[in-house]
């Protein structure tokens, strides 16, 4: 068993909520702007007072509609700028948010809402208001549905002019640091997901120990992030939070409109899935080879990642800068300014990022910071940091945490992060958390120094027939690197030895087939056959098959003619396999494998 913890730097009193900074804030510095909101002309300021105004008028409309301390209000909407309001105003209610994703069915919404026992919520679309509304009948405790697109949020406000804002400030101040703020659902990977019970000092304590020990040289004075992921995710609800508690400005956007709205605003750092920059270079890689430069591009790209090492090992060689600085003017400043030409930091999270890549990112003059967390550890247990900053890993224990690795190898997790328990589900609450500790369900190791590298899924270890123990993580993400793969799922519980269900990414396969000379009209399903495709998957596992014994390497593969989605059930919002549903669905393509 090993352990290692860090010290709280940020010592939140008992009294405190999440309503605390931005009304002191409004007191000290009304003037300060604290977020921008994208308009049709651009991005306005929003300041210190507006924000407190917005939260405040919004706050009284919930009290007059009858939201009670401890009520459960549903948000389901993309990320957006109402969404940091309401959320906000549903704290200063009293009340406790439920987040609900955009793209939850019918039958997911129905069971958040019913599970929390949820009184109001509010939609983003009609769409929405008609998804809640086909399950009205089976939530008897639902009173309220407003949708923000309908202009039912100056309703809410208008309808609360009478309260006093005396009544405001009293009810803001009912809740504390163990009260329960907000319950975030599981995606579900597996079974129906749970609600996890985040408390004020939950999110309080972990944004601020974050922002002032974990990512410090990132939270500098005039810094600023444009949110793109959900919010509906604990992880972007996190960042949230600490740019409010930090004074961060603050601006939203999401994948269509992302790389304008970065053009535009110009954000100094970043915080996405390692699937988001895995495209980035992806679609960089295409477009050079496109263009006819592509051997410039991967020459650009070795040099990178040679510096980035030779950063972490001591210091460039004089040619290696001398090639870095040309490739800079030719490469790197280009892709620098694709995502708005500020940004240096970018925080990753939600599943593994390739060690190359996060080599080429630096040496191209963005760094990200790896880190590792869960829903129920309100986000990040885990990080680099700039100055202690080790690539192949997710960092050390965030200040107020300590990770320990039980005798099996699962990683727990104890501090101001972990979740208070599961809604209504005190047995999953008994089997997850124990004196304290988080049981994560995930695989780990600890180096001396602290640092934690994720080996993979407890639940998830495949034993083959011959007895052989192979974590699936590090191939598959390996294999989900590569340029033409989308997702892929390894297994072999059971069998005689390891394979992989595999899908095609239709994004990167247009450039493909121009370059391969292959007709544009040609589909997944026909490309699935196609040489050409077949011997590029070959050097794709081939590569992946490296980084595991012969045991543990994949043997066969099928390419599918479909690839995984949250709609047909196979993803989870937040783009994790859902692996039960992936091997129900192509039952008969796996056993086609190994007969």
């Amino acid at each position: 068993m090993r352990e290692f913890s860090v010290p709280a730097l940020a010592e939140v009193p008992g009294t405190t909520n999440l309503t605390d900074s931005p009304f002191a804030r409004a007191a000290a510095t009304p003037g300060a702007i604290v977020l921008r909101r994208r308009t049709a002309t651009g991005w306005s300021a929003v300041t210190a007072r507006e924000f407190a105004a917005e939260i405040t008028g919004l706050a009284k409309g919930l009290i007059a509609a009858g939201i009670e301390p401890g009520d459960r209000v549903g948000l389901m909407s993309r990320t957006r700028y109402e969404w940091t309001v309401l959320d906000y105003a549903i704290w200063t209610a009293g009340a406790v948010v439920v987040p609900i994703y955009e793209t939850s069915s019918a039958e997911q919404v129905e069971w958040i809402l019913g599970d929390s026992g949820a009184r109001a919520v509010f939609t983003e679309t009609e769409q929405h208001r008609t998804t809640v509304a086909q399950a009205s009948d089976r939530l008897p405790g639902l009173e309220h549905v407003w949708t923000i697109d309908a202009g039912d949020l100056a309703d809410v406000a208008a309808s609360g002019a009478e309260i006093a804002d005396a009544t405001v400030e009293e009810r803001r101040r009912v809740a504390a640091y163990d009260d329960l703020a907000t319950l975030v659902y599981t995606s579900g990977t597996t079974g129906r997901p749970k609600g996890c019970e985040l408390t004020h000092g939950n999110l309080v304590a972990t944004s601020r120990n974050a922002i002032q020990g974990a990512i410090s040289e990132v939270a500098v004075e005039g810094s600023s992030t444009l949110l793109f992921l959900p919010l509906a995710h604990v992880f972007a609800r996190l960042i949230e939070v600490a740019t409010i508690e930090a004074g961060i400005v603050l601006a939203h956007s999401d994948i269509p409109s992302l790389l304008p709205d970065l053009a535009s605003f110009r954000p100094t750092f970043l915080l996405a899935v390692p699937r988001v920059f895995e495209k980035v270079y992806n679609g960089a890689e295409q477009k050079a080879a496109a263009e006819g430069k592509g051997k410039i591009f991967h020459a650009a790209a070795e040099t990178a990642i040679a510096y980035s090492r030779a950063l972490q090992d001591g210091r460039p060689g004089l040619g290696l800068r001398a090639r870095h600085k040309v490739f800079d003017v030719l490469v790197y400043g280009k892709l620098r300014a694709a995502v708005g030409g500020r940004v240096q930091y970018a925080v990753s999270g939600g599943a593994a990022l390739g060690e190359r890549l996060g080599h080429f990112f630096r040496g191209v003059g963005i760094t990200i910071l790896e880190g590792y967390g869960l829903t129920e550890t309100t986000a990040p247990a885990t990080v680099n940091r700039p100055s202690a900053l080790r690539i192949g890993t997710v960092g050390q224990a965030i200040p107020g945490v300590t990770i320990r690795i039980a005798d099996d190898g699962e990683v727990l997790v104890r501090g101001v992060n972990t979740l208070k328990g599961y809604w209504n589900n005190e047995t999953a609450t008994k089997e997850a958390v124990e004196d304290g500790w988080f049981r994560t369900g995930d695989l780990g190791a600890l180096d001396d120094d602290g640092y934690l590298r994720i080996t993979g899924r407890k639940k998830e270890i495949l034993v083959t027939a011959a007895g052989k123990n192979v974590a699936p993580a590090p191939l598959e993400d390996r294999l989900r690197a590569h340029p033409l793969i989308s997702q892929c799922l390894v297994v072999g519980d059971g069998r005689k030895f390891i394979s992989a269900l595999i899908t095609l990414d239709e994004e990167a396969l247009g450039p493909w087939k121009e370059r391969h000379g292959k007709p544009a009209a040609m589909t997944v399903a026909e490309l699935r056959t196609d040489p050409d495709v077949i011997a590029a998957i070959d050097a794709a596992v081939a590569d992946a098959n490296k980084s595991v014994s012969h045991a543990e390497a994949i043997k066969k593969y099928r390419i599918l003619g479909v690839d995984f989605s949250e709609e047909a059930g196979h993803m989870t919002p937040s783009l994790k396999v859902r692996r039960h549903a992936v091997m129900k669905d192509f039952a008969d393509e796996i056993e086609s494998i190994y007969t």
